[in-house]
């Protein structure tokens, strides 16, 4: 098995055995649901996921992810809901890159923004974001959450990373996102 497939593997089962973990969890009695319900603020919540870049626009060349090698991102963050609609979040993500040569962990970027509920299960999350490549930026985002149980919240979301910085062109990525808050 190469090693993209195990990476692929090994993180879908940390994301279905976290669902299982949370799940299988002891209930909260009826009290303590009544005092950690949406209706009390700050509420934190905890998720983990798995991003991947498609296609990146840049005067130093268009490239679309997989042409010459492949990068896939493992984001981890905590979002702390002030009220309702608005929120901070904080999120560290790991990228790998695997080429026919190489494979290794190219950039962690430390990701902070701010959380907008657009109501319908979406989310607007605007971060602004550092990299230990050198770059820096922002990222816009909507998010959509697809399934929401007593336990978890499984999303998908839509990024345009925007990035400056380290000698290279100003890049504009489109990136699709999935995983599951808990």
């Amino acid at each position: 098995m190469n090693t993209l497939k195990k990476t692929i593997y090994i993180t879908v089962l940390f994301l279905l055995s976290s669902a299982a973990y949370s799940q299988s969890a002891p209930s909260d009695t009826a009290n303590n649901k009544a005092t950690t319900s949406s209706n009390h603020y700050p509420e934190v919540k905890g998720y983990v996921g798995i991003v991947v870049p498609i296609y990146t626009f840049s005067n130093d060349g268009n490239t679309l992810n997989g042409e010459s090698s492949f990068t896939i991102g493992n984001p981890w963050g905590i979002n702390i809901w002030k009220s309702k609609r608005f929120g901070f979040t904080f999120e560290f993500t790991p990228l790998l890159k695997f080429s026919h040569t190489d494979n290794k962990v190219a950039n962690i970027q430390f990701h902070p923004g701010v959380l907008y509920r657009l109501g319908h299960e979406y989310t607007f999350i605007g971060r602004v974001a550092y990299e230990t490549s050198g770059r820096y930026g922002f990222t816009p985002i909507i998010n959509k959450v697809v399934k929401r149980t007593a336990h978890n919240t499984f999303f998908v979301a839509a990024l345009l990373p925007v990035r400056f910085g380290n000698n290279h062109a100003p890049s504009l990525t489109a990136a699709f996102q999935f995983g599951i808050g808990f």
